[in-house]
C-alpha cells in the first residue's frame, strides 16, 4: 500500500524523501502511515522497479538532496491500481483494543486512566479534521484552481477521518462509564 501513497503523492509533483515523509505524517497520517526506513526502502524498490527516477538536486550552503519523480510506467501502475476495485474489508490494529482486552486483572483507575489519555488524544485529532484540514484544504484548492476534483476527495477522507473520531469518542465515553459502573 505504501507504495500507491507514494506514487499517488509522487503523481503530484518531484519530492524528496524528505517531503514525503511530511506528506505521510501531516496529510496522509489518518490513513497511513510509515516510518522514514520504509519510505526510502520503498522509494529505493520504485526506482528499481521502473515506477520513478531520482536525481540529485544542489543545494547552497547544504546537502544535496535526492529528488523523485514518477515514471510514465508508475502513472500507469497506479492508475491501473486505483481503477481495481476492492473486494474485501480491511483488517484494522488497535493497541488499545489489544490492551483493553487483556486488561481483566489491572486495577480499576489504571483502565481508566489508559481510556482518559486515549479519548484525550482522540479529541484531539477530531479538533484537527474539524477546523484544520478543511482550511487547508481549502487553501489549496483556491491556490491551485487544478486540484478542486482532488480537494473534493481530499475531503471525503478528511470527513471519513472525523467520524471515525467521533465513534471512536463515543465508544472511549461508554466504556469508560461501563467500567466506573461495573468494574
Amino acid at each position: 500500500m505504501l507504495k500507491y501513497v507514494l506514487l499517488g503523492v509522487l503523481n503530484y509533483q518531484p519530492l524528496t524523501g524528505y517531503q514525503l515523509k511530511q506528506f505521510m505524517d501531516q496529510a496522509a497520517g489518518h490513513f497511513w502511515y510509515a516510518q522514514t526506513s520504509q519510505i526510502y526502502r520503498t522509494l529505493d524498490q520504485l526506482e528499481k522497479d521502473g515506477m520513478l527516477t531520482s536525481h540529485l538536486q544542489a543545494q547552497d550552503e547544504r546537502p544535496d538532496r535526492r529528488l523523485y519523480q514518477i515514471t510514465p510506467g508508475g502513472q500507469a501502475d497506479l492508475r491501473a491500481w486505483l481503477a481495481e476495485p476492492m473486494t474485501e474489508l480491511q483488517t484494522s490494529k488497535d493497541a488499545l483494543l489489544v490492551r483493553l482486552y487483556f486488561s481483566a486483572q489491572m486495577d480499576k483507575a489504571t483502565i481508566l486512566t489508559q481510556l482518559r489519555v486515549q479519548r484525550a488524544l482522540h479529541q484531539r485529532q477530531l479538533d484537527l479534521y474539524r477546523n484544520d484540514i478543511p482550511a487547508l484544504i481549502q487553501q489549496s484548492a483556491e491556490e491551485h484552481p487544478s486540484l478542486k476534483r482532488d480537494a473534493i476527495l481530499w475531503d471525503a477522507t478528511r470527513r471519513n477521518g472525523e467520524l471515525m473520531e467521533e465513534a471512536y469518542i463515543r465508544w472511549l465515553d461508554e466504556t469508560i462509564e461501563r467500567v466506573e459502573k461495573e468494574l
